[in-house]
């Protein structure tokens, strides 16, 4: 079987420019375990096209003041310092930087980073890839919303309004294992009227660090479709960031998406964070995304150069692995093509405009 495309719910790799490369884009454009790439990453463009790695949502995240490890994510209970709250100008300051960060490294890519800003760029290549804009966490947003439309001019086609710390705009979920994502409040007035404006702006509204309240908050505001770009299923990890049945339910009923996260904290059944878990594991939970939802709303979401990988997939350029284990599980070409782009494809013809 040829491999597919990929098209993927998220990943950190701005982050890793911004924080490791100062902004330049060759840590991107070149391997990123070279001299050249200067900070070993998940995720580049040469590793990307081996891979097959078509495109994806490429995160804008404004980490928190103490700088942290993924792994320090990986506990039972993480450290202190992870939540603080950032306040709205730091935040939009490193966001800005971060964005032009993005733009340097599409110029510089001379057409081999393609920005998807509309329903027109569409189309997946296999020597080039499409990279969609998105802040993980609505801290850059002014609480009145007077610049949401700067970062739509900007480029910016998805919004996640929290990542795992609280904001003015709801309560993030914080990570605990096991745990239940119902972990407190949910969106805040603000964060009512951030879902709306997306949703008008033609812009993906990204649940996956919000808690169980704010996803419920969400689906009745209706309007559009329910989307975690990078999360696994609580009924099989019972990590507070995994979707329970019965939100996996409301996400099929809003016809919108779940991509699956790799982390290995989220795709464990028990015990200490492993890097040990198998192929079979990351199938399971998609088995189960399928089984709930139906294949229309299944998807990846890798969390490449955020979190920790399993060990048989530890860049992009392994992402053939994982097709592989789909193939040797019974997945027929059709559902792997949906899972592995055709879905998150048809979500983003649905949302965003012209």
């Amino acid at each position: 079987m040829t491999n597919p495309l990929i098209f993927d719910g998220h990943n950190d790799s701005l982050l890793r420019l911004y924080q490791h490369c100062e902004g330049d884009p060759v840590g991107f454009l070149e391997d990123a375990g070279s001299a050249a790439g200067r900070g070993r990453g998940q995720l580049d463009l040469p590793r990307a096209l081996s891979g097959g790695f078509g495109g994806g949502f490429f995160a804008v995240f404004v980490p928190p003041p103490r700088d942290l490890d993924p792994e320090d994510l990986t506990q039972s209970t993480p450290p202190a310092g992870y939540d603080e709250p950032v306040p709205q100008g730091t935040a939009a300051r490193v966001a800005l930087e971060m964005i032009a960060g993005y733009h340097r490294l599409v110029a510089a890519s001379c057409g081999r980073v393609r920005p998807l800003t509309s329903r027109a760029d569409l189309r997946l290549e296999e020597d080039s890839l499409l990279a969609l804009l998105h802040l993980e966490g609505a801290e850059p947003v002014d609480e009145r919303l007077a610049n949401l439309e700067a970062f739509h001019a900007l480029g910016v086609r998805s919004i996640g309004p929290v990542w795992s710390r609280s904001n003015a705009f709801g309560h993030g979920v914080p990570f605990r294992f096991p745990s239940s994502p119902d972990t407190g409040e949910g969106l805040t007035a603000a964060g009512r009227e951030l879902v709306r404006a997306c949703r008008d702006l033609g812009m993906v509204v990204d649940l996956a660090h919000l808690n169980e309240k704010g996803f419920w908050d969400a689906a009745e505001l209706g309007g559009g479709p329910l989307v975690s770009t990078h999360t696994c299923c609580h009924a099989l990890s019972p990590s507070s960031r995994n979707l329970t049945d019965d939100q996996l339910r409301a996400v099929r009923d809003s016809d919108g998406v779940v991509g699956l996260n790799f982390h290995v904290g989220d795709l464990r059944a028990k015990g200490p964070v492993r890097r040990q878990i198998p192929l079979t594991r990351m199938v399971e939970h998609l088995d189960h995304m399928v089984e709930i939802m139906g294949l229309r709303h299944v998807a990846l979401g890798s969390d490449f150069d955020g979190a920790l990988m399993p060990e048989e997939l530890t860049d992009a350029s392994q992402l053939p692995r994982l097709v592989a284990a789909l193939s040797r599980a019974g997945w027929e070409t059709e559902a792997i093509a949906a899972v592995t782009h055709g879905n998150w494809l048809r979500l983003l013809d649905a949302t965003l405009l012209e």
